[in-house]
């Protein structure tokens, strides 16, 4: 897959020409041009400009981005067109440096809320090919064929969701804190038992 750059990204989602911003900047068209093509840095006096005019974080200018940048860019756009208010903050599990709980905002505008968990899903496919790749020929394919048997046929049961968090409890790869509550406490106390029953 080719890489691209954040501006000429951002440049095609906002639909507009090179000629354009570099009216803004007060610059020539053959600078926009050089960007893009990577042979030349976007200097540092224009980051805080660009952020300005998109309202995209400056960090996504000069980068080759990714499919998670470019969903993250979008959201950016879209927040800036609708506004959107935070209705309510959600409580949801986020596995990545740190595995923490975080308040995830909810909006009241649903292509925002469905942006949101566009961004998560790809996180979560990109993190999955990343363990799966982690060593070739991996050793343990079959649990990777048994996980996605269990998500494709079985993932709507209470029961997968309960063994897996008890599972990464028992782990250690869950704080202690993060729980669905009194019953899967009591749940994982049992389960444990049973591992331990089998020299797990």
């Amino acid at each position: 897959m080719s890489k691209i750059k954040g501006l000429e990204y951002i440049l095609a989602l906002y639909d507009m020409q090179h000629v354009e911003l570099a009216e803004k900047l007060g610059i020539k068209k053959q600078n926009i041009n050089m960007w893009i093509k990577g042979k030349q840095n976007i200097s540092k006096k224009y980051l805080p400009v660009l952020e300005e005019i998109f309202n995209i974080k400056q960090e996504y200018f000069n980068k080759d981005i990714d499919e998670i940048d470019k969903l993250e860019i979008q959201k950016e756009k879209l927040k800036k067109e609708l506004n959107p208010i935070i209705e309510k903050q959600q409580s949801v599990y986020i596995c990545e440096d740190v595995n923490a709980m975080v308040n995830m905002p909810i909006y009241d505008k649903e292509e925002i809320n469905t942006i949101e968990r566009t961004i998560e899903k790809t996180k979560l496919i990109s993190k999955f090919k990343e363990a799966l790749e982690i060593v070739d020929p991996n050793p343990y394919i079959d649990t990777y064929k048994l996980i996605i048997e269990i998500l494709e046929k079985s993932q709507h049961e209470p029961l997968v969701h309960k063994t897996i968090e008890a599972l990464a409890h028992y782990l250690e790869l869950l704080p202690e804190g993060i729980t669905t509550g009194d019953e899967q406490a009591e749940f994982e106390s049992e389960i444990f038992e049973v591992f331990d029953d089998n020299n797990f």
